[in-house]
């Protein structure tokens, strides 16, 4: 069966949420609204996929070897898990990135499932031309897995009512956008799916 669209939520675990060891601010915010494009997804029978940092302990991503960030989302920690309120379908696609500890990952499509197959494969062959992509951060890996998914020719709607960003400097998250939608991306808010 040929899919057209398919939803990518983008790294809703417990270290990037208020608390966690990256806590994006009102990060936890975005998970209702993200079960709501769940719903919407899986009654059309739109493919749902879901990534995670999955690191290593020792990872030149971390300050402490090297990296920009705190140690966050170590395999199987508590922090590496979905958040609680998460309401992932049975037939989720859960993919995992940051696993090697020479490169960063931010991207979806530098993520893997767990027979091996990336995400642009794992697309292409589904038949998936339009993504819509939710989650944590906007300014990085939302922003990456954006920049990516353009380059590779796919169509990318960015979920405005289900993002949020880290923000380092006050205007990150608007600059991440405004290059995305530069590059092509479409912003979008639940009402705008449900019109369609």
């Amino acid at each position: 069966m040929k899919f057209q669209k398919a939803l990518l939520i983008v790294d809703v675990q417990n270290d990037f949420c208020p608390g966690g060891a990256l806590g994006v601010p009102e990060g936890d915010k975005i998970v209702s609204v993200i079960n709501k494009y769940i719903r919407v997804f899986a009654k059309n029978k739109w493919p749902i996929f879901a990534t995670r940092d999955w690191h290593p302990a020792r990872t030149r991503h971390f300050k402490d070897f090297g990296g920009a960030w705190p140690a966050h989302c170590i395999q199987n920690s508590r922090g590496a898990a979905f958040h609680q309120d998460l309401k992932l379908p049975k037939k989720v696609v859960l993919l995992y990135k940051g696993m090697d500890p020479e490169e960063d990952a931010y991207s979806a499509f530098s993520a893997r499932d767990l027979s091996g197959q990336g995400l642009f494969d794992l697309f292409k062959k589904m038949g998936i031309k339009e993504i819509y992509i939710a989650g944590l951060a906007a300014d990085y890996c939302v922003k990456f897995t954006a920049i990516d998914a353009l380059k590779s020719g796919f169509k990318i709607k960015i979920l405005m009512d289900a993002i949020k960003g880290v923000n380092l400097k006050p205007r990150d998250s608007e600059e991440a956008i405004k290059k995305i939608t530069k590059m092509g991306a479409k912003k979008v808010k639940l009402e705008d799916l449900k019109k369609n």
